[in-house]
């Protein structure tokens, strides 16, 4: 069977989560080396206080989806696909070999810091489940106007969708929603309007400064956000990357095509269980991981022994 490494993306992190990485030379190498290239201790960036900042999270998050990667890797693992979701994405083009780890932390830096710039307060995002996106559709369009924008998003599953925009905008939305029958209508803890067209200046500036990056054609297959295809050339990859913070995350469509073909072991890089949680609903007789969940020894054996079913 075939595997694929999943890169989560904001949401999955926590306080303290660098402190639950692997054990393992290559994710200390790999930690001090993003603490040069900064000239701060990543230590820094995950307590519950920095955390309240975007590019600590983003940081933090891509880190630990490397560092994670890079233990399998020292351990002789290479997967047959990956993908990340939304700042996940540049884990996982770090994986694929398309652009180097330095690149993609300074691009990760910057990402966080252009997104903390043109939203600093007053949006964020939400989540409503079990409801048709048709008709979620109808209450977004009552409610979101030129002062209190709100956008459908991510669709991570047949029945969650994402919003993003001005946060009252978005509490309306989700009341409404849920006196209409969604399973579930919350915020999300994410601080900016990520994934819809108020990004779009974002997305302009990261575009400029991938320009001045070098790329390579991945060695691993890579699964784009904004298209949810298999991603073969660096032209692509990098419209991928900086495209997709205005765009819409099309996680559910993308993970289906890594079982599409053939992925029956999909393994979720540290932190957290939300994206192997979902692949568990979607793909019920695949084996799923998650290092937050499985632990590394566990990860690390299974994808030594996989057998084909």
């Amino acid at each position: 069977m075939k595997t694929a490494f999943l890169f989560p993306g904001q949401g999955s992190q926590k306080p303290g989560m660098m402190n639950e990485l692997p054990s393992h030379t290559a994710v200390k190498e790999l930690i001090d080396l993003a603490s040069n290239l900064l000239n701060e201790s990543v230590f820094n960036f995950h307590t519950a206080e920095s955390l309240a900042s975007t590019k600590a999270v983003q940081l933090s998050l891509f880190i630990a989806g490397v560092a994670t990667f890079k233990a399998f890797e020292a351990e002789g693992i290479k997967p047959d696909f990956v993908a990340g979701h939304s700042v996940g994405s540049f884990g996982a083009a770090v994986a694929a070999g398309v652009i180097d780890f330095e690149d993609a932390l300074k691009i990760v830096k910057l990402r966080g810091e252009l997104m903390e710039q043109a939203y600093p307060t007053g949006y964020g995002m939400g989540v409503v489940l079990g409801m048709d996106v048709h008709d979620l559709q109808v209450i977004v369009n009552r409610y979101s106007n030129d002062k209190s924008p709100v956008f459908i998003t991510n669709q991570n599953a047949p029945d969650q969708l994402t919003l993003s925009g001005e946060l009252c905008g978005i509490k309306r939305v989700l009341k409404e929603a849920g006196e209409n029958g969604a399973r579930c209508a919350s915020m999300l803890n994410v601080r900016t309007p990520s994934h819809c067209s108020l990004l779009a200046p974002v997305s302009d500036a990261l575009t400029k400064a991938l320009q001045n990056i070098e790329f390579h054609r991945p060695v691993i297959p890579y699964v784009g956000n904004r298209t949810a295809r298999l991603l073969y050339n660096s032209v692509d990859i990098r419209l991928d990357l900086a495209e997709s913070v205005s765009s819409a995350v099309r996680w559910h469509d993308a993970s289906s095509v890594l079982y599409e073909k053939g992925t029956r072991l999909f393994i979720e890089m540290f932190p957290g269980n939300v994206l192997s949680r979902l692949a568990v609903k979607a793909f019920p007789d695949a084996r799923v991981m998650s290092m937050e969940e499985n632990g590394f020894d566990d990860c690390l054996f299974i994808a030594q022994h996989k057998t084909s079913k």
